[in-house]
C-alpha cells in the first residue's frame, strides 16, 4: 500500500493511508455521481480487501450532488465518511448529506479528530 502518497486526481488531490483516504477537492467544483468511478477505482486499487474510511478535508468551497451517497455506499471496504471543516456551512451541508448514506458518517473541525476516528472505526472493523 502507497501511503502518504499525493494522486492528482483532476478534481483535486487525493493522499492514501493504511486505514483512509484524505480527499481535498479543488475550489469550485461540482461532485457529480459520475465521479464516483474515482472513489470506485482507488477503493478497489488500495483497499481492495482491507477496510477504509475517506476522509474529505473540506478547505476549499465546492458543491456536492447528495445523490453520489447512493453509489459511495455500495463499496464495500469502505465503512466510514467523515467530513473536515471549520466553516459552518460546510458542517451543515455535510449533515444534509449524512441523511443519505448509512454508513458510520461524522463531521470534525480538525483532521486530527476525523484521522482518530478512522482509525478506531478501522480497529473496531477487525
Amino acid at each position: 500500500m502507497i501511503k502518504n502518497s499525493h494522486i492528482d486526481i483532476g478534481i483535486g488531490y487525493v493522499s492514501i493511508h493504511e486505514n483512509y483516504l484524505i480527499m481535498v477537492v479543488n475550489q469550485g467544483e461540482t461532485i457529480e455521481v459520475k465521479h464516483n468511478k474515482i472513489l470506485i477505482d482507488l477503493a478497489e486499487t488500495f483497499y481492495k480487501n482491507k477496510d477504509f474510511v475517506y476522509i474529505t478535508n473540506r478547505v476549499n468551497s465546492y458543491a456536492v450532488d447528495p445523490a453520489i451517497y447512493f453509489e459511495t455506499k455500495k463499496i464495500k471496504t469502505l465503512i466510514g465518511f467523515s467530513v473536515v471543516s471549520k466553516k459552518e456551512i460546510a458542517i451543515n451541508n455535510a449533515l444534509l448529506e449524512k441523511l443519505f448514506f448509512d454508513k458510520p458518517f461524522e463531521t470534525f473541525k480538525q483532521i486530527d479528530e476525523a484521522i482518530h476516528w478512522a482509525n478506531k472505526l478501522c480497529e473496531a472493523s477487525n
